[in-house]
């Protein structure tokens, strides 16, 4: 009876699905904006001429159809790891389910590729690489130079696959992502490294990005996507409890490591071929199967697909979702977004067009709302300044904020933008006077300003 409850709170919750539905208004949609991407040894990005986040969003009755170039507007690149594949332009449509409904039969696992999409159009893969375990040849394999198919073939499951997050950490750019053949992607929350509480990578340092939304501890996470069950995505924070009440907690997965020293079975007692020894090469992480999943009475502990049903800022009546799942520290938790198994009903959301009439949706042209902008946490740092002056917005921006800087007698001196899926502007200063000047942040409504000191003594 509880099962059968749920769905129906679920359906209950997405029914008379309409241009209101946050499956269709929260997308983040452009059309002039293109996207930037960093090579190697050079610190300015440079424009791949490709329009960022989502150009399209249409829907009928029971779909929405988002189409979109798969770029951010945060910058990409470079990836460290030898990565030849740069972002390029992956034309896509993704059809999504209006009501999607808990999947009651065989849990689906989730596949290499993607698994979802984030709402600037970029996808979301689940913890994999394509590279595991060959336990008959004892070394890796997959689709890298260097490495031996795996048998079966690629995209073959293995007894020990690697978890991308911590294997690649020094391919990732910046905001945490990289390609696969041109397909730029997040297996992890999309904040950048160097936002997080304890900084695990130096990418950042040359290669500046901000990745697309900032953690705050203080609110509701932001809705940054749909897993390709349907079921929304949200960052790291939610409500403490599933009815919207008990404070704004840390999302906390249930997922733990396991106290082994060698690899010879699995969590449930399954007898596998065996992988590699827990070492300093293979640490405990490295393969998916390191982990094991506990359950909890905890209302902000997630459950094995790491989501729960609960209220949202979007979904007020309740709904099934993700959350993209940090430890104390901002680093990324396994399974990091969706997994190992779908919530819901799952299905291959890319299509090659659409066969039904549909109806575009258009956002109003009014900017945010006086209390969005109230709700920014918009950060002017450093100050005094002497090299540059950087503009961080602390909530995700879903509309192109302007900032200027202007002189003490009212000259402006420079103006920067803040787009919709990004966080951070910076202000070169070195050729500037010691002094003071005023930063302004505006939406076409709404206006806040802060003074600033430049001071390179």
């Amino acid at each position: 009876m509880k099962k059968n409850l749920i769905i129906l709170f679920s359906a209950l919750s997405f029914a008379g699905a309409n241009a209101q539905s946050p499956a269709i208004t929260s997308w983040l949609q452009n059309s002039s904006i293109l996207g930037t991407y960093y090579t190697s040894g050079n610190s300015t990005p440079m424009s791949n001429n490709i329009p960022a986040n989502v150009q399209t969003v249409q829907y009928s009755t029971n779909f929405v159809y988002v189409s979109t170039n798969g770029i951010p507007t945060y910058p990409t690149g470079p990836f460290l790891d030898g990565n030849p594949s740069q972002s390029s332009d992956q034309n896509a449509i993704f059809k999504f389910p209006l009501t999607p409904v808990q999947n009651t039969g065989t849990l689906t696992s989730t596949t290499g590729g993607n698994i979802g999409v984030f709402i600037n159009g970029v996808a979301l893969f689940d913890y994999r690489d394509g590279v595991a375990w060959n336990t008959t040849a004892n070394t890796l394999c997959g689709p890298l130079p260097g490495l031996s198919q795996c048998p079966g073939g690629p995209g073959s499951s293995q007894s020990w696959n690697r978890d991308a997050v911590p294997a690649e950490k020094g391919g990732f750019d910046c905001a945490k992502g990289h390609p696969a053949n041109g397909n730029y992607h997040h297996h992890q929350n999309p904040s950048a490294f160097k936002l997080d509480r304890t900084v695990i990578s130096t990418v950042c340092n040359l290669y500046d990005s901000d990745g697309l939304y900032l953690i705050d501890s203080t609110a509701h996470a932001p809705l940054i996507g749909f897993a390709y069950d349907g079921f929304p995505i949200y960052g790291a924070y939610g409500y403490k409890n599933t009815d919207g009440t008990g404070g704004i907690v840390r999302m906390k997965s249930g997922y733990q490591l396991r106290n082994i020293t060698t690899r010879t079975v699995y969590a449930d007692g399954t007898d596998v071929p065996d992988g590699p020894v827990v070492s300093t090469t293979y640490p405990l992480g490295y393969f998916r199967e390191d982990y094991e999943f506990v359950s909890s009475t905890s209302s902000d502990v997630l459950d094995v697909h790491n989501g729960r049903f609960c209220v949202t800022p979007e979904y007020p009546n309740g709904t099934y979702c993700y959350f993209a799942t940090v430890d104390a520290n901002w680093n990324s938790a396994y399974p990091y977004v969706v997994g190992p198994t779908f919530y819901g009903v799952y299905a291959n959301r890319k299509v090659t067009s659409i066969t039904e009439t549909v109806t575009t949706y258009t956002p109003a042209a009014t900017g945010i709302s006086e209390a969005e902008f109230n709700e920014l946490d918009i950060n002017v740092f450093p100050n005094p300044a002497s090299d540059l002056i950087a503009v961080q917005v602390g909530a995700l921006v879903k509309s192109e904020i302007q900032i200027s800087l202007y002189d003490m007698v009212g000259k402006k001196i420079a103006t920067a933008f803040i787009n919709a899926g990004q966080t951070i502007a910076f202000f070169d200063t070195q050729t500037l006077y010691d002094g003071m000047y005023i930063v302004t942040i505006e939406n076409g409504k709404n206006i806040f300003s802060k003074k600033v000191v430049i001071n390179k003594d």
